[in-house]
């Protein structure tokens, strides 16, 4: 169904433990790739940190449009997929913060700010997805 990031119910499983996006866009030669990212929410935007020069960075800067999916692989199974327009950040406070408060979604206590300072470095990017469709299915099994 489509909905919002407004609905209770999509934040709340996007949010849950360490569920990781699987990014979709497309490559220079115009395949389809995909790619696991991982994400926090920052208001109505999905946020995630990635190199300048990787695949999805390049992709990103060359065209905006961009998909993440994530997805529960157990019963019930559920998924939220949310289309989007992507802008970037180099901004070295903003990538600093990004990493720490993702790396705090996803590696073990204590260790965030580590991480954050490893990945919130210059040649990263702070992206920022917001989005244009989301669609949910939070019980497939119903």
């Amino acid at each position: 169904m489509t909905t919002t990031l407004d609905d209770p119910a999509v934040r709340s499983f996007l949010e849950t433990g360490t569920r990781t996006g699987k990014l979709a866009y497309l490559s220079a030669s115009g395949h389809a790739l995909v790619a696991p990212v991982w994400f926090i929410l920052d208001g109505d935007d999905i946020v995630f940190n990635t190199g300048k020069d990787t695949a999805k960075g390049r992709s990103i800067l060359r065209d905006s449009h961009v998909t993440l999916v994530v997805d529960l692989e157990e019963l019930p199974y559920a998924f939220v997929q949310v289309q989007g327009d992507a802008t970037v950040s180099e901004d070295p406070a903003e990538l600093i913060d990004t990493a720490t408060r993702i790396a705090a979604r996803y590696v073990e206590p204590g260790k965030a700010e580590e991480y954050g300072r490893r990945n919130g470095v210059p040649g990263e990017l702070v992206v920022r997805v917001h989005p244009t469709k989301v669609i949910a299915a939070l019980d497939v099994t119903a």
